[in-house]
């Protein structure tokens, strides 16, 4: 591919290996600058693949692989709002391909012939199921494999291609982050998985899809010392106010009493359908060894149990975030996790927005906030169509500009706008001075108005680092230091330190 001059890759080039450049062929250029092309091969080897995407739309194109020179072919144009992509069945000569056409929000696989693989020829052979958000899938010659996230949790599913019949890898843990590995072999009977969980490190296994055996390749090494059976991990759900389950993953260690006198560090995003996963920390675990109870919330806003998750939790239903986070901390507190007043709410960029708008909503639930890069001063953002990031932020928050509507929900949660005079938990803000999707001065604004209304004695801090972006500090030394800050703040406010 070759970019231009915004550095986006728009066109494809055919080189022949020995020639120079100059004499490179264009094979496929994309028209629509909000478009981004990239080109690569079905596992099988036997078909090049041009596809092209703006995120939500996606459009694919075909070469075989033993005649380069052939013009490329259309699978299916493109549909607003529609993704596709595809994996190559050789032996029966089809395309397998993953898309939430038809309103397959979560996703399903069809099949279409090989020579003929346009929308009208599409067959589903793994139907769209509501909830069960299909995230990946890896064809062999044998078998089909799909990586899939349902109530929270991913599990991987094979399928024997001859006869349809399916099993699923099963684990242990009640919570745990899986992946399916890269770099298989198209005739290999045996895939590559990694797993971990918040007490057990990263592990990497060969797995057998014929005979179902498991081979641990390489495991995390902790130079520090790490034992899983010191340490518990939990999936618990808390009901949100509107009666809808929140998955929450929690580790703690074997034998901490849960009377309801540990702190809890709650992690919390719940924006652009990002899940977070239930995997491993070498860092967390330094909180969990002083007695915190360490738990994720995978509220609405992410994608933790599919497609609806996300869009119960933007624009015009963004409140579900909060309320869902909110209900999360009260039911650890309830079932003797924590306590009320005990907690350590943590969330950075948009999860930092979250943050503020709980903060406004339930002061007394949390002991102390940690608000990285936070998007607090969302209505000034978005009210700025000058700023290069806040057009393509409508589609996830509304047009304020726009619709009255949009505006006016936005007010009525935006942090910055709805500080008051109330008590407030202990606020540490952190920001970085060049930062170029959250600027500095939105946590440093929001940070002066919460020291002119708060009505208590509660510490409220800034810390804007000079030297790094919206990713904070580069370096691993660097980001532990900040990883460091922040743990020591909740170890100060609840007194653990």
């Amino acid at each position: 591919t070759q970019v231009d001059e915004e550095h986006r890759p728009l066109k494809v080039f055919r080189h022949v290996v020995g020639t120079p450049a100059s004499e490179d062929k264009l094979v496929y250029e994309e028209k629509d600058e909000g478009f981004f092309v990239g080109v690569g091969k079905v596992q099988s080897g036997k078909w090049l693949v041009i596809s092209s995407h703006d995120h939500q739309t996606s459009e694919c194109w075909l070469i075989p692989a033993d005649a380069p020179e052939t013009p490329p072919k259309l699978v299916a144009p493109r549909e607003e709002g529609v993704e596709y992509d595809l994996e190559h069945d050789a032996p029966r000569r089809r395309f397998l391909i993953l898309t939430n056409a038809d309103g397959a929000e979560d996703f399903k696989i069809v099949e279409a012939p090989e020579d003929s693989p346009g929308r009208e020829n599409w067959r589903a052979i793994v139907p769209h199921r509501p909830g069960t958000l299909v995230l990946h899938h890896v064809a062999y010659r044998d078998f089909h494999v799909r990586l899939e996230r349902k109530e929270g949790l991913p599990r991987i599913t094979v399928r024997r291609i001859t006869d349809g019949t399916e099993h699923e890898i099963s684990f242990e843990e009640e919570a745990y982050d899986l992946n399916m590995g890269a770099g298989y072999e198209y005739e290999t009977p045996t895939m590559r998985f990694s797993y971990s969980s918040m007490t057990t490190p990263a592990e990497v296994y060969d797995y057998d899809l014929e005979t179902r055996e498991r081979v641990l390749r390489k495991r995390q090494e902790v130079p520090s010392g790490h034992d899983p059976a010191d340490y518990v991990t939990r999936r618990i759900f808390a009901t949100a106010a509107d009666g809808e389950q929140v998955p929450v993953s929690l580790v703690h260690r074997l034998d901490l009493k849960l009377d309801g006198s540990a702190p809890c560090l709650l992690y919390g995003y719940g924006s652009y359908g990002i899940s977070i996963p239930a995997s491993f920390s070498t860092t967390c675990l330094s909180l969990v060894d002083r007695g915190f109870v360490y738990a994720i919330a995978h509220i609405r806003g992410g994608k933790e149990k599919g497609y609806r998750w996300y869009s119960d939790g933007k624009r015009l239903k963004k409140k579900n975030t909060f309320t869902d986070f909110i209900a999360a901390g009260e039911y650890l507190a309830k079932e003797g996790f924590t306590s009320r007043g005990n907690i350590v709410a943590h969330g950075g960029s948009a999860g930092g927005m979250l943050m503020g708008a709980v903060a406004n909503m339930a002061p007394d639930l949390f002991k102390g906030i940690v608000a990285e890069v936070p998007f607090v001063d969302v209505l000034a953002t978005i009210l700025d169509a000058s700023l290069p990031l806040t057009p393509p932020e409508w589609n996830e928050w509304g047009n304020p500009i726009e619709s009255r509507e949009a505006y006016e929900y936005m007010a009525s949660y935006s942090p910055y706008d709805n500080v008051r005079a109330q008590s407030y938990p202990h606020i540490f803000a952190l920001g970085g001075l060049t930062d170029p999707r959250v600027t500095y001065w939105e946590p440093a604004k929001w940070v002066a108005k919460l020291r002119e209304c708060r009505t208590n004695d509660a510490i409220t801090l800034l810390h804007i680092n000079m030297d790094a972006g919206h990713g904070g500090a580069s370096g691993r030394f660097e980001r532990l230091k900040e990883v460091a800050r922040v743990y020591a703040f909740a170890l100060a406010v609840t007194e653990k330190a």
